[in-house]
């Protein structure tokens, strides 16, 4: 009997094995741009056909949105024509997190003129519009390009955005300054055919810091000090959550500076030819990299693509706490720069106008965005750093949050989502500052990480999180179904990286959630041993205090 096919295009399985294979058989995404300047945006949302409307679509950074009004616990039940608006949540992509204050006018500008002042950041580094209609598409796409942004495969199956240490050529611990590899993995392989149609997404973290998430992304390159050759850097592979979480596992070798952008594209190949195309369940490169393990994926690499050997190298450091570079620091050649809190990444239009100008008006026009909805303004005279703090805290962005202020995240949630059963963005707003009047005493040391996701799909990294909240409908003690999570607890990223503990059965619902963070946060600072942090705690517990 002939084995089952995998869709793996090395092995010459072409055949398309589900509908998306087909849609991008039949075109290619990054061929829809012109459909949408030449018929769409003058035709309309009904003149737009499924194949494009829900799949190229995504190539160019082009989400349908979700129908307002619908609950969570309809998400699975309607048709996706029942689900959506006509309206498209658009994704910039903004490689390495790096932006100039002109730029940051330019998507404010777009926020308040087309996406009803909506402007959110991810976890990935992007701004996310919502509320952008297809007529306004192209002048928005003229106004990004005007100024070196872009929205070419911020989504859909190929190279998302790529992240990089958002104090990259700023830390004064940095060694090597990635930002010139970024720039040319960008100017070489973004929105190339050859390129453009991987078996699902590829997500890339390239950092001299370990400070941009390696551990879950499909590949990643962290800077490491080789005894023999020098600087350069470790290379993992295979990193995801989702529903079926892995780490990226270390494949033992060193790669300098040079050599980085021909390794991410040769890892990149592997993954388009050997990826699984069959069942999208299983199209993400960390399912691959655990079948092969990690000897032969570094044989394929060297032998297959690269065509040469690497030299073997050493881990490199992991943190211990988390780096999301908050407050005020030593800027690399004089100066500051400055990370301010961004609450679940909801911004605006007007704020980032606001951002801009308090940068400008502090001698900066350098602005970082982080993998963990966070903020940074580069190049801060010292003279100017208190006004600059003052200035930003008067619109919600903080340099000296509270502990819970500064490690919340949200997804998009059921705002605008489809896939999303819960809210998330809006009640960590309002979860917010009840964790900060009940355990307004928390050490910074002490700081518990809360992440709220909409689903199963962990686009907040539940798994990761001190406190991982994962929307699901629940029954509450009266037999209602209502909103509400399914917990992690001790998750992190970092030395001794691990996924968080689920117990059986346990999930809090919403209206309950501030009541359940507190509880087990009294209960972590009641028992936790010297030294011990809520992960640590959280791992060995009882049962009886996690719930």
């Amino acid at each position: 009997m002939a084995a089952r096919s995998n869709g793996q295009w090395a092995l010459g399985e072409h055949e398309p094995l589900n509908a998306n294979e087909v849609m991008k058989r039949d075109d290619d995404g990054l061929n829809v741009r012109t459909r949408i300047e030449e018929i769409y945006a003058k035709g309309g949302w009904d003149s737009i056909p499924a194949d494009d409307l829900r799949g190229r679509m995504r190539w160019w950074g082009l989400y349908t949105q979700r129908r307002e009004g619908i609950p969570g616990g309809r998400t699975a039940t309607l048709t996706p024509e029942e689900l959506e608006a006509p309206y498209f949540m658009m994704r910039v992509r903004i490689d390495g997190g790096q932006l100039s204050t002109e730029q940051v006018r330019v998507i404010a500008s777009i926020a308040q003129e087309f996406g009803r002042d909506t402007a959110d950041l991810t976890d990935r580094g992007n701004v996310q519009f919502h509320w952008i209609r297809i007529e306004d598409v192209p002048e928005i796409w003229r106004r990004l390009e005007a100024v070196g942004l872009e929205t070419t495969e911020a989504c859909g199956d190929c190279t998302r955005v790529l992240l990089g240490s958002p104090v990259a050529g700023l830390s004064v611990d940095e060694v090597i300054d990635v930002s010139p590899a970024i720039a040319e993995i960008n100017r070489r392989y973004v929105g190339d055919p050859d390129l453009s149609n991987l078996p699902r997404k590829f997500k890339t973290s390239i950092a001299w810091l370990p400070d941009a998430a390696p551990e879950i992304n499909d590949v990643a390159f962290v800077g490491v000090e080789h005894p023999r050759l020098g600087p350069g850097f470790d290379l993992l592979v295979g990193g995801g959550l989702s529903t079926n979480p892995f780490l990226a596992e270390r494949l033992g070798v060193f790669v300098t500076l040079e050599q980085l952008p021909d390794v991410w594209v040769s890892v990149v190949r592997i993954f388009r030819d050997y990826g699984y195309r069959r069942s999208r369940n299983r199209a993400r490169m960390k399912f691959l990299v655990a079948d092969w393990g990690t000897a032969k994926f570094r044989e394929v690499l060297e032998t297959e693509y690269l065509k040469a050997a690497l030299p073997d190298g050493p881990a490199a450091p992991q943190p211990t706490v988390t780096m999301d570079h908050v407050g005020i620091h030593e800027q690399r050649g004089g100066g500051k720069y400055v990370g301010l809190t961004v609450v679940a990444g909801r911004l605006s239009g007007t704020k980032l106008a606001e951002v801009a100008d308090a940068a400008e008006a502090a001698g900066s026009q350098r602005i970082r965005l982080t993998p963990y909805q966070k903020l940074i303004v580069a190049d801060v005279r010292d003279d100017a750093v208190d006004a600059l703090v003052e200035r930003l805290e008067a619109v919600g962005l903080s340099a000296n949050p509270t502990p819970w202020r500064r490690t919340i995240m949200a997804c998009t949630g059921v705002e605008f989502c489809k896939l999303a059963i819960v809210e998330t963005k809006e009640r960590a707003h309002s979860l917010l500052p009840e964790l900060e009047r009940k355990l307004a005493n928390l050490a910074p040391d002490d700081a518990i990480s809360v992440h709220l996701n909409g689903c199963a799909n962990s686009c907040a990294r539940i798994q990761v999180a001190d406190i991982g909240l994962k929307g699901q409908i629940v029954t509450d003690a009266e037999g209602n179904q209502v909103e509400g999570f399914q917990v992690h607890l001790g998750g992190r990223l970092g030395q001794r990286a691990d996924f968080g503990r689920k117990l059986r059965g346990h999930k809090v619902t919403s209206a309950e959630l501030g009541d359940y963070i507190e509880r087990v946060t009294r209960n972590f600072l009641a028992g936790r041993a010297d030294g011990e942090n809520f992960s640590e705690w959280a791992v060995r517990a009882d049962e009886a205090v996690l719930r």
